[in-house]
């Protein structure tokens, strides 16, 4: 049943629900959309899944909520003006002898350390740690949920500004040609032989490591990836007969550029993307692991990889994160490969 089917006030053109067609008709890529979805979306409310704070507190008939707003400790009846540790013994005492609080399903947060283990961190996994702790005693299904969150957005945001910057670099290269695709060449080819690892770690260990720094320094290299593709499609298509109609109707070269030669682009523009994406994530996983990456104590997946490496005497490190990195990169490569799959004219679907 198609989407124009099953909502009665939506119209589809003909070409959106043909490529919607095609991307349910890869069953692989479409199941795996809507489980990488699921986790996605949830991991989006992390906060209210993994957490040392409640989602919710009634205390004295009124309602707070600690996720949002930071509450001092007297407003409960406590001594101290800082923010309140809702995991102290009295402080729970003091709530609940006036109300209630209702907990998130994991009672840690990605930086919470956990100052009860019964063995030395990192402590194997337990009714109170699910997946145990790692060498300072943080909690790893919350490092993990909030990992899978801030490597999913980083590589999103990478793979959108990149892809944009090099559709419209390889766009001119192609469009214009002569001088401006020669010079522009010449640059690709020494700006891409640069050792781009080597580089990342160079300048990543001289500015402050963060999340918009690192995009920043990984956009310097990663933009190049489609300019290729772009190019050559734009190289073939400038001379077809309706490019140069539009040209003798006096049509102008950016609504020539991007009305109607880019969407002949986008098939082999999107083939490629997953890859960008998936680099993406890699590349940041890599960074953390050598610890050129983010921030220290910042929730990431390269940086429990790197734990695991250190403490082989706790196996559930390396495994649980090797599980979340690889289930993700096999997620989003199927879907891209349906998305592929929705773009491309051969494939018609009855």
């Amino acid at each position: 049943m198609g989407a124009a089917s099953r909502f009665p006030g939506l119209r589809l053109a003909p070409l959106t629900r043909r490529r919607l067609q095609n991307f349910r008709a890869n069953r692989r890529g479409y199941w795996s959309f809507r489980i990488f979805l699921v986790l996605f979306i949830a991991t989006l409310f992390a906060e209210f899944i993994a957490n040392d704070k409640p989602i919710v507190i009634n205390y004295q008939g009124e309602y707070l909520m600690p996720v949002f707003v930071s509450y001092p400790e007297t407003r409960f009846g406590g001594d101290f003006e800082t923010e309140t540790d809702y995991r102290d013994p009295f402080v729970i005492e003091l709530i609940e002898k006036q109300g209630w609080m209702l907990w998130p399903p994991v009672r840690y947060s990605y930086n919470t350390i956990n100052y009860e283990l019964p063995v030395p961190a990192p402590a194997p996994p337990s009714v109170e740690n699910w997946l145990g702790t790692d060498d300072q005693g943080r909690d790893v299904v919350a490092r993990l949920i909030y990992g899978f969150r801030i490597s999913v957005l980083f590589g999103f945001a990478l793979t959108v500004i990149s892809s944009a910057v090099g559709v419209v670099a390889g766009a001119v290269q192609g469009f214009f040609g002569g001088w401006t695709d020669l010079l522009f060449q010449r640059f690709i080819e020494i700006w891409s032989g640069l050792p781009v690892l080597f580089l990342l770690i160079i300048l990543a260990s001289v500015i402050q490591p963060g999340f918009w720094s690192l995009l920043t320094l990984m956009l310097m290299f990663s933009w190049m990836a489609l300019v290729g593709v772009v190019r050559a499609e734009f190289l073939r298509a400038r001379n077809f007969d309706y490019v140069r109609a539009a040209q003798a109707l006096g049509v102008g070269n950016i609504t020539i550029m991007f009305k109607h030669l880019l969407p002949n682009a986008m098939v082999a523009t999107v083939t490629f993307m997953p890859f960008i994406l998936s680099g993406s994530i890699t590349t940041l996983t890599t960074l953390d692991f050598l610890g050129f990456g983010l921030p220290p104590g910042s929730p990431s997946l390269g940086e429990l990889l790197a734990q695991g490496k250190a403490n082989l005497q706790a196996p559930w490190l390396g495994i649980s994160g090797f599980f979340v990195i690889a289930i993700m990169l096999t997620l989003l490569v199927f879907v891209f490969e349906a998305v592929r799959d929705a773009f491309d004219p051969r494939k018609v679907q009855g």
